[in-house]
């Protein structure tokens, strides 16, 4: 059981960034913000889960139905991440790929201690076992100044030269034009070794300079996911079932008639609205094994969006699940999302396990939580920081969807304005 207070907060900006200075004391920490972006389907401002009263961290074998257990048995807000590669558990998949990280498959916890924002009001949720606290720490939080850090700027390196990426994308291409997929989705690598950053720090600028609306900051122990996501992965609200893909990307410009003209670009762009459409024809066939029948729609197609840095493509497909329905069902029918795949999945998975060099884990995945009556919210991880602390190793992977009509240099090169924030806030 949790104790429940509501508190009206007046400098909400300056009070988030002193709930989330303050939360790093802590072992287990999410912080998920929609940086007020207007979406149709959304809860909260801001959420704040911290201090592990229970978990579960596994590898890919059984996951899902470990994780199915351990949400009936809680009862309650679970927040953590799906790694990509949990692939393994529902198809006869493998990852042998180097992984410089060392990440869980997948990880949740309890939280002791929770904030949800919402406006100017701030619910906070303790159990029981600490509702004491919640006096000390809000009095805590509101005074709290975050300490002065210092980053020294580690030496990224590309782990897919130019002139390989080229040559794997030809070869994706091959793929495709013996009908082996329609569509798939290549990521490379750029990482440094000996990394010494302040991962709040490094957080709070990435932040700053994408305003996404599925950013999300994420600790366990001396594991850090730094996450500017634009996209939704999927949600679940009562008996709708919510999937919002991006396909599709341009560039933003600082002269508002030339942004205009990309935007109208990329709304008339065939080929990016043929991949939108490829993957959204897949999100359709993932919904379909929960849906109860004749539920599935497209809510909106290739709806043009804009972003700090990027314009993008983003679709919304909806579905009705019956109650019964475990919450956990839906994620697994699903997962990895076809954003992240492509089309055919499966075929897709086995391609891009061989052409790509780097293990995904936590990359392509997902971070969100569950709510105490089986609803759920996951973002998708990408234009993302991972870090570890303890090999002091720094990882940021960017991909693009090939398909027929993909060029190899464009297709780098949009990689490479995805990187671009990542970079900017490293260096």
């Amino acid at each position: 059981m949790r104790t429940i207070i509501t508190q009206k907060i007046e400098q909400t900006d300056t009070f988030k960034s002193q709930l989330l200075a303050w939360s790093q004391q802590f072992r287990e920490v999410v912080f998920l913000d929609s940086n007020d972006y207007q979406q149709k389907y959304s809860s909260y401002d801001c959420v704040l889960a911290v201090d592990a009263f229970t978990s579960i961290k596994t590898d890919h074998h059984n996951a899902f139905e470990d994780l199915k257990q351990y949400q009936q048995q809680t009862k309650d807000w679970l927040f953590g991440y799906l790694a990509y590669d949990l692939k393994n558990d529902t198809e006869a998949l493998q990852s042998k790929n180097f992984d410089g990280l060392d990440f869980p498959d997948l990880f949740f916890f309890q939280p002791k201690k929770l904030f949800l924002f919402k406006g100017d009001e701030l619910e906070i949720h303790y159990l029981r076992m600490c509702d004491d606290e919640i006096e000390s720490d809000f009095a805590e939080i509101v005074t709290y100044l975050q300490p002065t850090t210092y980053n020294l700027q580690p030496k990224i390196n590309q782990r897919i030269s130019k002139e390989n990426y080229l040559a794997k994308v030809t070869e994706m291409l091959s793929h495709i034009h013996r009908g082996d997929i329609y569509e798939a989705n290549f990521c490379m690598e750029f990482y440094a070794e000996n990394a010494k950053i302040d991962s709040l720090d490094i957080y709070q600028k990435l932040n700053n300079i994408s305003h996404p609306p599925f950013a999300a900051y994420f600790k366990n122990n001396h594991q850090y996911l730094l996450c500017a996501s634009p996209e939704r992965y999927l949600r679940k609200d009562g008996n709708k079932v919510i999937s919002q893909p991006i396909k599709g990307t341009a560039k933003r410009y600082i002269d508002e008639v030339l942004d205009e003209n990309a935007k109208t670009n990329l709304a008339q762009n065939p080929k990016e609205r043929s991949e939108n459409i490829m993957i959204v024809d897949l999100v359709r066939n993932d919904l379909a094994h929960t849906a109860t029948k004749g539920s599935v729609e497209v809510e909106e197609l290739c709806g043009i969006y804009s972003f700090e840095q990027l314009h993008q493509m983003i679709s919304t497909v909806v579905s009705t699940v019956d109650h019964s329905t475990s919450p956990i069902e839906i994620l697994r029918t699903t997962f990895p999302m076809g954003s992240m795949t492509g089309a055919p999945k499966i075929s897709a998975m086995k391609i891009i396990e061989e052409l790509e060099e780097t293990k995904r884990g936590l990359y392509s995945g997902a971070v969100g939580y569950f709510t105490p009556n089986n609803d759920f919210d996951f973002n998708v991880v990408i234009r993302s920081i991972l870090y570890n602390v303890e090999s002091e190793y720094l990882s940021f992977s960017v991909g693009s969807a090939i398909t027929s009509q993909a060029v190899p240099e464009l297709e780098y090169e949009e990689c490479l304005l995805k990187a671009k924030a990542m970079f900017e806030v490293l260096s």
